[in-house]
């Protein structure tokens, strides 16, 4: 039971930090440089499109708004398949 909850404590604590928190500043410094091209708003949601990491955080990319660009929602999922398989 012991090693059990070692095992456990590891395991969850590995994942947590695998996770990365993205920065909401960065995100919004980005939204006003670049409006959403459904609505052309540069507040609020963007129907059928995202905010893809050009590099993945998971792969070293920064969270920055230089990093990021606008992505249809069909598009970011077709990268997230082959994207983490780079790095």
């Amino acid at each position: 039971m012991k090693y059990l909850f070692l095992f456990i404590l590891i395991f969850t604590s590995a994942t947590v930090n695998a996770e990365y928190k993205r920065s909401f500043k960065a995100k919004n410094q980005f939204k006003q440089s670049h409006p959403c091209p459904s609505t052309g708003r540069s507040k609020g949601s963007c129907p059928g499109y995202i905010i893809d990491h050009i590099q993945a955080l998971d792969c070293g990319g920064a969270d920055h708004p230089s990093n990021m660009q606008w992505q249809t929602k069909a598009d970011a999922k077709a990268k997230d398949k082959w994207e983490r398989k780079g790095c």
